[in-house]
């Protein structure tokens, strides 16, 4: 989830709640929406791919 600051920038948030605190976690701080975007589609690729390199 992608939101747009009071500064301009924007901030990257984890989709899901951290159970212990009730809140998204920050993902990262981005100058443009489409910095925040590239990152997002990085997040979500590495999160889905990352296990598959690993099973030996």
């Amino acid at each position: 989830m992608i939101r747009k600051l009071k500064t301009g920038e924007y901030r990257l948030y984890s989709r899901s709640i951290n159970p212990k605190t009730g809140k998204r976690r920050n993902l990262g701080t981005f100058p443009t929406l489409e910095k925040a975007k590239e990152y997002e589609r990085a997040v979500q690729f590495f999160k889905r791919h990352a296990a598959r390199g690993t099973a030996a």
